[in-house]
């Protein structure tokens, strides 16, 4: 018969692969668990408020209209709606596929069965795919990974969450289905149970087995499954544990496979009270605590609870006498295997004689040291006892009180066992690769004895002093004949024949009376030896590593280990060579790997890498918490060098620190073992975690102090910040790592992820944080809650600038780069503050600084133009005014006729509608300055700290540019084609360089506005009454009490006007021109000598125009004569 795994085999095949991928799915959806979003948790009450009205469970299709119709009732809430769709489809889809999955799997599994009945698969029925050893293994794991699936699926995403991302996936998707499963099916397999993993909570009605029952499974087929897992030992394991106090531990992946199946059957758990005795006898004479798939435990008191005949068969187990009986044997087991394994564990004892002498003695104790360590780990897990539980606490302080149960002996049996069990496993593997060639070598030796010695008794060889036998040589000839003879392959009828030489030899010596002679002894002894180690060697077999391999699992302990972390740190903190002994259970913890990747691996599927990098992922995670403890330790004393780096000037103390530390990380130990790599991700996420919290602590303002906080916070900040980054120089040579290269790799990727969080209030598709290329899962970026409208402290530092220099309290003066008070005349800050700001948050925090800007201009801007189309555009009466106006003031290139009237009246139909306008021209100005100011200091920096990369973009820019603008003049020439990321990636360089200036910068798409030009025209002459100018000063409030800052007027409106086409601002320029043209005639004409102040304002208005935008003087005197300009400057 074709072996049933064989690939020509199509029910072997398909089985297999049915259940290859119930543990691809098993390890999704314990992968997704990690990701639900915590919004579908609807936990805070802001969530509910906000969320509430588009996030449903499945009372949503009940009244469908109902749901939708208020949805659509409200804009707001489908604009909402629309935003969490687009941040949400992609995790949500891929929760449904996990989903999918598993409905598909049952699908798959029931089509199986029918195939098999209906005689699909030739000669094949299920009965004989029973008989088969693989075929039984594959139909009872088929079954139970389903039940497992369900288990996980209701464990790790409760109910309530799976139905509102359900309904969510099934508004937001354009319905998909696969041709098997469609979400119909599916919302009515993973509907709420009603069951929830919080300690306390009361078991549903009939839970899980109604839950197991939603997709009904061939009831011929689940009791064949369960009455195989009741009689055979399918996986043969028992061989592997000849003891029967063994047999449940033996039997333990069995067990829990019959555990979850019987869900299927809740008849047998009911009202079976024979079945349930057997199984009971069988599998948990004296365990009541499972593992059921990699490490989910299951009490067996609790979870067998509800059925009468289960709880009747377990009760005998669960005896006062029997528990104290079990829990004093693993007791006096621990308490006999600890210093016997040390003895085995010390240097030089465990030798190849001894190994290959001692392998069942050696195999015992290592399978008494797994049980115990099973039964103990198992049995007193805080996780499998629910607290709430008063039978349950009773039975955990029996167990702990007779087993006397201490769990750091406990854990260095563990440690010890893991080290042994290494050891011996890495001899083995290395006798076992020697084997052949050994074994031909002592042949050969013990051959060539035989040879000499023959010669000897030839009675040739001279000084030798024997004389000559012809027997004996002849004798000696045939034994060495018979040696050669010895054959590898054939190892039986080997180790006979070699026993009978041995004791042919031991006979030779006392029948010749050959013991007068001691060469000829030592030549016999040797022999006898070779012939021995000849024995040893053909008897070292593979099954010995399979029988270590079986014994050695660890995969019960896959979440329980994590109870002993605390033990593991403390012991690593008192002695560091312990790392090498964890390494050893690390390595036998990933033995339980083998478990879920079985399958996979024989199918050949494509999820084996996966599942093997989730699983494994999940190991390093493990294995990088506990051996964080290092870079804590090394961290605990660099708080004290950077206390002495910043608080005392001298260095000579410091010298005594690091000697210290050395000898404190003493990281000779540590290196034996652990990689680079993990000690230098350790200190990452040690330094991440610091410095982001010094960060979110020291950057909290009070928006009511006076003076602001803001400068002494910095200066504070730096200090801290340059305490860290010294003693991390001082300390990178100890531990052999580039500081300077993680100190700014992290810092970076700090404030870059912060200011990300904090640009995420501005966007509509949020980055989320496994999307983030600035967050990682090892090195993982705290966040903290916010404090107070800004998410993080970069939004903080940045709103708190924002507030100490508003133009509505303070006065820009350009020339000085100076905001003073508006009532007080003092200095509030300066350019210093920038400077400040590189000293603390280097580069990359000017430069997240200036993105955040950024974003923040973009939102004024579009706040402002949604003001300027629904209230402005759309009041009749202002609208009239502009008309009335343009009528006015047409054409352009002429003279207003009774210019003061026309102007003055204009503006004063208008003047209600001006103040929110002066707000938010006068934001993006103070912005634009604020983005002014970085650029200058990024710049200077950039010059100072390395002047050849800026003259390298300074003349890469020109070149890029003048080709561009060569482009354009004769479109022969090239010009980067579309995919061409040179121009993005070079301004990203150019923008970190501070080689760019802001006010060129585009930052919304606009659309075609009437009477643009004329509303902003009207806006600024309506300002310049409140503005005076002084020669020192320039343009100043006339009044604080109605202020108006000019810098950020100006600015404002220049970044506004750059938004649109340029005739736009044309038109804009030749308004202003032409009302300076209208007023000066009216002067001349009615004989006023002195320029009026509007109008110099408006000149004013026009220098720093064309100062500000690099534009030719030219510009300006299109529109106004220049001798006025030059009279205006003699008059000033």
């Amino acid at each position: 018969m074709v072996d049933f795994l064989a690939e020509n085999n199509l029910c072997g095949q398909a089985i297999l692969r049915i259940v290859s991928r119930g543990n691809a799915n098993i390890a999704e959806l314990l992968r997704l668990s990690e990701f639900i979003p915590a919004v579908f948790r609807l936990k805070d009450k802001s969530d509910q408020q906000k969320y509430g009205d588009i996030i449903c469970d499945f009372s949503y299709f009940k009244g469908l209209e109902y749901y939708e119709g208020k949805l659509e009732a409200k804009p707001e809430l489908q604009d909402l709606d629309e935003e969490f769709r687009e941040n949400n489809i992609e995790i949500l889809t891929r929760f449904y596929l996990a989903f999918e999955s598993v409905h598909k799997y049952v699908v798959d599994l029931i089509r199986y069965l029918d195939d098999l009945n209906e005689g699909v698969y030739i000669q094949q029925t299920l009965e004989t795919v029973l008989l088969n050893e693989d075929g039984k293994q594959l139909l009872c794991e088929a079954l139970y990974l389903y039940g497992v699936m369900l288990l996980v699926i209701d464990q790790k995403m409760e109910g309530e969450v799976r139905e509102r991302m359900l309904v969510s996936y099934y508004r937001y998707s354009a319905a998909r289905s696969s041709v098997d499963s469609n979400l119909d099916d599916i919302c009515k397999l993973l509907r709420s149970t009603g069951y929830t993993s919080h300690p306390g909570a009361k078991r549903p009605p009939n839970y899980p087995e109604s839950y197991f029952q939603r997709v009904p499974i061939s009831p011929t087929f689940i009791s064949m499954v369960i009455g195989r897992l009741r009689s055979d030992d399918i996986y043969n394991q028992v061989s592997a544990y000849p003891l029967p106090e063994h047999r449940s531990t033996a039997l333990a992946t069995q067990a829990a496979m019959l555990c979850v199946c019987l869900y299927f059957t809740p008849s047998i758990l009911h009202t079976q009270q024979a079945k349930m005795r057997e199984i009971v006898d069988k599998y948990f004479p004296d365990n009541w605590v499972i593992s059921i798939y990699m490490g989910i435990t299951v009490n067996l008191v609790e979870a067998w609870e509800p059925y009468k005949a289960a709880k009747t068969a377990l009760n005998y187990t669960l005896e006062t006498a029997n528990i104290r009986e079990q829990a004093s044997r693993y007791a006096a087991s621990v308490e006999s295997l600890r210093p016997q394994v040390q003895q085995l564990l010390k240097e030089g004892f465990l030798r190849e004689e001894i190994v290959l002498d001692n392998i069942p003695k050696l195999l015992n104790c290592l399978r008494d040291c797994n049980v115990a360590i099973r039964w103990l780990m198992l049995h007193t897990a805080e996780s499998a006892y629910d607290p709430n539980n008063k039978r349950l606490r009773q039975i955990k302080d029996q167990v702990i009180n007779d087993s006397k149960y201490n769990p750091k002996v406990l854990f260095q049996l563990l440690l010890d066992t893991a080290q042994f069990e290494f050891i011996l496993k890495e001899m083995f593997k290395q006798m076992l690769a020697e084997k052949q060639l050994k074994w031909e070598s002592y042949k050969k030796e013990g051959s060539e004895r035989m040879m000499e010695l023959a010669e000897v008794f030839s009675g040739v060889k001279p000084l030798t002093r024997v004389e000559k036998n012809e027997n004996l040589q002849a004798w000696f000839r045939e034994i060495s004949k018979q040696i050669e003879s010895l054959n590898y392959e054939d190892s039986t009828a080997a180790g006979r024949k070699t026993v009978q030489l041995i004791q042919a030899l031991v006979e030779v010596q006392e029948f010749h009376q050959l013991e007068s002679n001691l060469q000829v002894c030592q030549f016999l002894a040797d022999t006898r030896k070779f012939l021995h180690q000849m024995i040893r060697t053909i008897n070292i077999k593979e099954e010995v590593l399979i029988t270590m391999q079986i014994v050695g699992d660890l995969s019960y302990a896959w979440q329980i280990i994590d109870s002993f972390t605390s033990i593991m740190q403390e012991s690593i903190r008192a002695n560091p060579t312990m790392v090498t002994k964890l390494r050893a259970t690390f390595l036998k913890l990933a033995s339980a790997l083998d478990l879920p990747l079985l399958r996979i691996n024989q199918v050949n599927s494509p999820d084996l890498l996966s599942v093997s990098q989730f699983y494994s992922g999940e190991l390093v995670a493990y294995v990088r918490k506990v051996l964080q403890i290092i870079p804590e330790s090394m961290f605990t004393s660099l708080a004290k060098i950077i206390k002495l780096q910043i608080h005392d000037i001298m260095e000579v103390p410091t010298r005594l620190d690091k000697d210290k530390l050395k000898d404190y990380a003493q990281l000779s130990a540590r290196y034996e073992v652990d990689p680079k790599q993990l000690l230098e991700d350790g200190i990452r996420k040690e330094l991440v975690k610091r410095v982001a919290y010094a960060l979110h602590k020291g950057l909290i303002f009070n928006p009511k102090a006076k003076p602001s906080e803001l400068m002494p916070k910095l200066k504070e900040m730096a200090a801290t910040m340059d305490g860290f980054y010294r003693s991390f120089e001082y300390i990178q040579d100890y531990v052999s790592i580039y500081g300077l290269k993680i100190w700014q790799e992290e810092v970076s990727r700090i404030i870059n992820y912060n200011v990300e969080q904090e640009c995420n209030s501005f966007l509509r598709t949020k980055i989320q944080d496994w999307q983030s290329v600035y967050q990682s899962t090892h090195i993982p970026i705290p966040k903290y809650p916010s404090v107070d409208e800004s998410a993080t402290f970069i939004g903080r530092l940045c709103r708190e600038i924002l507030r100490i220099t508003d133009p509505k309290t303070t006065c820009y003066i350009d020339q000085l780069n100076t905001w003073y008070d508006m009532r007080t005349h003092q200095e509030v800050t300066n350019s210093r503050l920038f400077s400040e700001i590189q000293d603390t948050l280097g580069t990359f925090g000017l430069n997240g600084l200036d993105r955040l800007l950024c974003f923040m201009i973009v939102k004024e801007l579009q706040n402002f133009l949604t003001v300027l189309q629904k209230n402005i555009l759309k009041d009749k009466a202002a609208v009239d005014v502009f008309k009335a106006l343009l009528s006015a003031v047409n054409p352009v290139k002429g003279i207003v006729a009774n210019a003061s009237k026309v102007y003055t009246n204009a503006v004063a139909k208008t003047q209600k509608i001006w103040p929110a306008y002066l707000e938010a021209i006068m934001k993006v100005g103070q912005m634009q300055i604020l983005r002014q100011q970085i650029a200058n200091e990024l710049n200077y920096s950039c010059k100072f700290d390395s002047k050849h990369l800026a003259a390298a973009l300074d003349n890469l820019n020109k070149s890029l540019l003048s080709d561009i603008e060569a482009h354009y003049q004769d479109p022969s020439l090239p010009y980067p084609k579309e995919d061409n990321t040179l121009l993005y990636e070079i301004t990203a360089y150019l923008e970190a360089a501070g080689i760019h200036n802001p006010l060129n910068k585009i930052y919304i798409t606009t659309k075609r506005l009437p009477y643009f030009p004329i509303v902003n025209f009207l806006f600024l002459i309506a300002q310049l009454p409140k503005l005076q100018y002084n020669k020192s000063q320039g343009m100043t409030c006339r009044k604080a009490a109605d202020p108006v800052d000019w810098a950020p007027l100006v600015l404002g409106l220049l970044t506004l006007l750059k938004q649109f086409h340029s005739r736009y601002t044309e038109h804009f320029l030749a308004l202003i021109g032409q009302f300076i043209r209208s007023i000066m005639e009216q002067c001349t004409s009615q004989k006023i000598p002195d320029m009026p102040s509007d109008v110099v304002g408006a000149l004013m208005f026009l220098e720093d125009y064309v100062r500000y935008t690099k534009l030719p003087r030219k510009v300006a005197e299109a529109h106004v004569p220049s001798f006025i300009f030059d009279e205006f400057r003699t008059v000033l």
